[in-house]
């Protein structure tokens, strides 16, 4: 295996740290405190051709993969952005570009070249009160209305309504009871946010300030049959190939965060001194840590270019999707925590930027999917021990 970055990669990368740079930590501080929605840097990552890295140049895209764009998110995430930097590109490249650059029709995949210039934002409703990563028994329900649907239901921690123009709804056609499968019966819709008996109530929460998360309300939201998007009854499938590149840009995130908490952590310890004038980043107690965290952001990032490239070549990548996130977040939290440690006291102002840090990866622990969910598919899929759930 070649892990060496081709003269294109790493001119993507290099563009990047530059948009990092002119958005770096300070500017995340500011868009955190106000809940802002960070517009003008995803408008610069757009502008560059980053956000649309992934996507067919027939749609405005540059046509390459997952790999670029887990290297992107990776280096705008260590560049300040942290954790939440991969949620711009989850609601956007991931939900609106691979949903519809997949499965969407002609008439949908009209709306990419907006998400490409960043004219046009996307979420996804997926995840419900009463059935959590069991998605499988989700509630919402799409019934037949003449030539389209009538969509009722209650979606909660909905990333990006409030900044969204579009919503990629997932929602039961043929409800649980009524199937042989329970992987059948589901369907994918993508809808506009701004429409009749759709409303949705903001979530107060701990940190990722910069995009908001909701509870959505459906009272009987009319759906038109062109809004459909991929199979009718038939959208399980479709759904698993979203969320296994969600876990690689999500992935991918977290290795920048951890990465970018290292970094605060060695430059204060190669210049804090106390007792006998020692810089702290002597002592081995300081070292080991951040050593060890940063071994494991190591592997994990490996582990996601991996997957990255299976999906790129075309190959089932789950179990690598999966085993990279769980290692990434908590690499992640680890590293973050041991670079608070190391700067004492300082490692809890905001001015240094850990405390947004910790907030943000916190999250990721248990979303996109839950570290207990990811161990569970590891223990059957890959290990085929028996399913207990």
């Amino acid at each position: 295996m070649n892990f060496e970055l081709s003269e294109e990669q790493r001119l993507i990368c290099d563009t990047a740290d530059r948009i990092g740079a002119d958005f770096g930590p300070d500017y995340w501080l500011a868009k955190d405190r106000t809940k802002a929605f960070p517009q003008e840097l995803w408008q610069a990552i757009c502008d560059a051709g980053l956000c649309g890295v992934a996507l067919p140049a027939a749609h405005g895209g540059t046509g390459l993969g997952m790999q670029e764009m887990a290297l992107i998110v990776e280096h705008l995430a260590a560049a300040g952005g942290g954790a939440t930097l991969g949620q711009l590109f989850m609601i956007n490249p991931i939900f609106g570009g691979v949903s519809l650059s997949r499965y969407g029709s002609p008439e949908q995949q009209a709306a990419l070249p907006g998400l490409v210039a960043g004219k046009m934002n996307f979420c996804m409703a997926l995840t419900e009160p009463d059935a959590g990563s069991n998605t499988l028994e989700l509630r919402s329900f799409a019934r037949a209305d003449g030539d389209g649907w009538r969509l009722n239901g209650q979606k909660i921690w909905i990333t990006g309504v409030k900044e969204g123009h579009k919503m990629l709804v997932v929602a039961r056609t043929r409800r649980v009871e009524d199937v042989a499968r329970r992987t059948e019966g589901l369907s994918m819709f993508m809808i506009d946010i701004d429409r009749a008996g759709l409303s949705y109530s903001l979530i107060e929460k701990l940190g990722t300030n910069t995009l908001s998360s909701c509870s959505v309300f459906f009272d009987e939201v009319r759906i038109e049959p062109g809004e459909l998007v991929g199979t009718l009854h038939g959208g399980w499938f479709e759904l698993l190939e979203v969320l296994n590149t969600e876990r690689i840009v999500t992935t991918a995130a977290l290795v920048g965060a951890g990465h970018m908490a290292i970094r605060q952590a060695v430059d204060y310890a190669k210049l804090r001194k106390v007792f006998r004038g020692t810089p702290i980043g002597t002592y081995q107690g300081v070292q080991f840590p951040l050593a060890q965290a940063h071994a494991q952001l190591e592997c994990a990032r490996l582990m996601n270019l991996k997957a990255a490239w299976l999906c790129d070549q075309g190959q089932p990548y789950g179990s690598e999707a999966n085993t990279a996130k769980l290692i990434a977040a908590q690499a992640a939290m680890q590293a973050i925590e041991h670079a608070m440690q190391t700067l004492g006291g300082m490692g809890y102002a905001r001015e240094s930027h850990l405390e947004r840090l910790w907030r943000d990866a916190r999250l990721f622990r248990f979303a996109p999917v839950a570290e207990e969910m990811v161990l569970n598919y590891i223990a059957t899929h890959d290990l085929g021990l028996p399913r207990g759930y």
